[in-house]
């Protein structure tokens, strides 16, 4: 069965808190990092027969739309 990679990030300016604990963090250990931005990763086995639908599993159950991006990999792209 197919697998297919989601990536959800919050949309560029929203408040990301654990990102920005992540930056300061770095930089207190004295990693002169620019940004951190923290989201996550879905790997789903999906039915090639489904493989239409992630977007709108993504839209309606996997991010919310009003403050957050996603990302589909193809199922040859994930390893």
């Amino acid at each position: 069965m197919p697998t297919v990679r989601v990536t959800v990030m919050l949309k560029p300016g929203v408040l990301d808190a654990p990102g920005q604990a992540i930056l300061a963090g770095l930089r207190a250990l004295g990693y002169p990092v620019e940004g951190a931005r923290v989201g996550k990763v879905v790997e789903l086995a999906v039915p090639e027969a489904l493989r239409a639908r992630v977007d709108e599993m993504c839209e309606r159950f996997l991010a919310n739309p009003l403050i957050e991006t996603w990302t589909v990999e193809e199922p040859e792209a994930v390893r």
